[in-house]
């Protein structure tokens, strides 16, 4: 795409949805039970993978891995598909699939009775995962371009809201029962497609969408829509570099947590609902003041460097208590994440969003193809017998190094400019 192209999808209007307002909230809320339902298991399922192997920690931590790679590598070829087939049909039905696919992946987990089985439920997870970019996708549909920042902190809030709760009741109820969480996930995943089913509104009118083309609905060719424009292709690997660095989070934190600070489910749990906490309060009340009064390229360097120091204090972190004062600071990370998107929603047609959001969900597929192997294999061999020093918070440091980078990247890549009302 030249930069007169750029230019000009830049400045199609969009026009909102006649739900407006409505349209989102519905929205809001279907990724608030997502995000409730998956941060339910996640302080427990890495430890179920670590009873299946006789609680040997290094080795949970390598089979872990290898359960996100599969799982990132379902989400790399399907989500340009799902992206695609969002543009020719709407997001509505795409959305709805997923909900529904999620939930059978939460029972199929919940009576896996071995790893094989936990791993065949990752897989069905990875291809039916696609509400979340479907859902940005919506977003810009129904959101001007100056407003989306702001808008996209503010679906944010969702991530956070659901992360405070889920981890904090899976907690508890995994000290319960492992397999609890599972089945209340589950749960919660068909109550929101059936909440979908009922009230949610299409966001694209069948005069603003697109045919459907394989060569756009593969991965090699969603790529290709990233790679023209420099800007664009400059952003996207600023988000592949921060997405692999994400990646840390959850492959390794419930193993760190539990090997260097001795912390149980439900401390796990309560740290988690903190995070979510934090990460609520600066998506909901910070993203739009601080892009509004720095603009959406230094509001994007400032996440990355938030997120570098947060990632340096967790790994150097020697005590429970420290490590909790890097969440304050990791929690500014998320205005990066707005900024970016909104940035390269300007960069493509209203026709192409669904298509931006699969083929950037492909970028996050392959950085969780890298992240999951990279961070676990790092932690293992820190912790192992032939580490040359013991260093469990290599991950992190590995992960804060990662953002640095970004950070140089995005810098160099928005010198050259992006047409942007709020910049």
């Amino acid at each position: 795409m030249s930069e007169g192209a750029s230019e000009s999808a830049a400045e199609v209007p969009q026009q909102a949805s006649p739900a407006g307002g409505a349209a989102v909230a519905f929205i809001f809320v279907t990724i608030l039970l997502d995000m409730f339902a998956l941060g339910l298991i996640l302080p427990i399922l890495p430890k179920l993978v670590e009873s299946f192997v006789d609680n040997d920690t290094a080795q949970a931590a390598r089979i872990f891995g290898l359960f996100g790679t599969a799982w990132a590598l379902m989400q790399f070829v399907f989500s340009p598909l799902l992206g695609s087939l969002s543009d020719r049909f709407g997001r509505r039905p795409v959305v709805l699939l997923s909900n529904f696919g999620l939930g059978l992946d939460y029972v199929l987990m919940a009576l896996a009775p071995s790893l094989a089985w936990l791993f065949v439920g990752r897989v069905i997870s990875g291809i039916t995962s696609a509400s979340v970019s479907t859902a940005f996708a919506y977003i810009a549909d129904v959101t001007p371009p100056e407003q989306r920042a702001t808008m996209f902190g503010k679906i944010g809030v969702a991530f956070g809201a659901g992360f405070i709760l889920g981890p904090a009741v899976g907690g508890l109820l995994g000290g319960m029962d492992p397999r609890l969480p599972f089945w209340v996930a589950a749960g919660l995943s068909f109550a929101n497609a059936l909440y979908g089913l009922l009230i949610l509104p299409e966001s694209l009118p069948p005069e603003r969408r697109s045919a459907f083309r394989w060569k756009s609905a593969n991965p090699v060719g969603a790529l290709r829509l990233l790679g023209s424009d420099r800007v664009l292709a400059g952003l996207s690997l600023v988000t592949f570099l921060a997405q692999v660095a994400h990646v840390v989070l959850p492959s390794t934190f419930v193993l760190y947590a539990t090997y260097r600070y001795g912390w149980n489910a439900r401390t796990v749990g309560l740290t988690l609902a903190i995070v979510g906490l934090c990460s609520m309060a600066v998506q909901g009340l910070g993203i739009g003041p601080i892009v509004k009064r720095l603009g959406e390229r230094r509001a994007l360097l400032l996440g990355l460097g938030f997120g570098a120091a947060g990632f340096f204090i967790y790994g150097a972190a020697p005590t429970g208590p420290l490590f909790w004062l890097g969440i304050p600071v990791m929690s500014l990370w998320g205005v990066a994440g707005a900024a970016a998107q909104a940035l390269t929603t300007r960069l493509v047609t209203p026709e192409q969003q669904g298509q931006l959001q699969g083929a950037t969900s492909s970028v996050q597929s392959v950085s969780q193809l890298v992240g999951p192997f990279l961070f676990t294999l790092t932690f293992a061999y820190f912790i192992g017998a032939q580490a040359p020093v013991k260093l469990p918070g290599a991950p992190f440091l590995l992960a804060a190094a990662l953002l640095l980078l970004a950070m140089l990247v995005a810098a160099r890549t928005l010198a050259v400019g992006v047409k942007s009302p709020a910049s």
